[in-house]
């Protein structure tokens, strides 16, 4: 999953030691909770060297795991997983949306008033259901359980641009990816495309795309605008989440690094 994820070159990787970087094969079962444990595990080791570390981010659900971390859920049979890929192929969002709403009334009406994009989120979704039906009893039942506790103290800086450059980013990227050989890889990769790690922006509208019956231009063109569109979306998500973060500094994407420095260092317990 190379390029579809857009891993760091061979230039980037070099330049500072990186961790977590194409660690997992798509066969492997992987979950927020094992990456939360994983990268504390990781830390710990880090910290001996160096009192400060970067982690660069990513998906708001990874990046509060490690900052805040979850409560704990039970293990759920693989299979309960399997079952509610195959409905949610075959019915939409509105199955778990229903699911949600028969398993767990109390979670589903908090997030249809306080944030409904969640109800749109499928991985989120599944994961609710799964917990759901895998436990036999509701998600919200396993909230607030835990207390989390961190040994460092996190400093979060926010980059942020007009939604205008964002998007236009983003179909640079998209371009980018399909010159490196995204459709070469996402049909190297369409055998597997029932597991979970391929659940993505980038390799499920190829997959849609390599299930048609007929070869037409126009539909590989409706796949690249899919990809553009549902990265937007996700773009979207990721900015609304990330305002919600507490005690976050905001930056203009284009500000000199030094005046980034200068706030971080000013942050820094002595």
């Amino acid at each position: 999953m190379k390029i579809g994820t857009a891993v760091p070159s061979e230039e980037e990787l070099a330049a500072a030691p990186h961790h977590f970087i194409q660690n997992k094969s798509i066969f492997d079962s992987y979950s927020v909770g094992d990456f939360e444990q994983e990268a504390l595990t990781k830390l710990d080791e880090l910290f001996k060297k160096n009192n400060i570390q970067i982690m660069v981010g990513g998906s708001g659900l990874y990046v509060d795991a490690v900052l805040k971390g979850f409560d704990e859920f039970p293990e759920i049979d693989p299979s309960v997983r399997t079952e509610i890929n195959k409905k949610y192929d075959a019915l939409g969002i509105d199955y778990l949306q229903e699911q949600l709403q028969k398993l767990d009334a109390e979670y589903y009406t908090k997030l249809s008033t306080e944030n409904q994009q969640t109800l749109q989120n499928p991985q989120r979704m599944k994961r609710f259901v799964e917990v759901c039906i895998g436990s036999g009893k509701p998600y919200s039942s396993f909230i607030g359980k835990r207390k989390n506790t961190r040994n460092f103290t996190p400093i979060i800086i926010g980059l942020e641009a007009e939604r205008e450059i964002i998007y236009d980013r983003i179909n640079q990227r998209v371009a980018i990816m399909l010159n490196e050989g995204l459709l070469a890889e996402a049909q190297s990769l369409y055998p597997y495309k029932q597991l979970n790690a391929l659940q993505t922006v980038g390799y499920r509208e190829l997959f849609d795309y390599f299930d048609a019956t007929i070869e037409d231009a126009k539909l590989l063109e409706n796949a690249i605008e899919q990809i553009k569109m549902n990265t937007r979306r996700f773009a979207k998500r990721q900015m609304t989440w990330f305002k919600r973060t507490e005690n976050v500094s905001w930056f203009d994407f284009l500000t000199d690094r030094d005046e980034i420095l200068s706030i971080v260092n000013s942050k820094i317990k002595k």
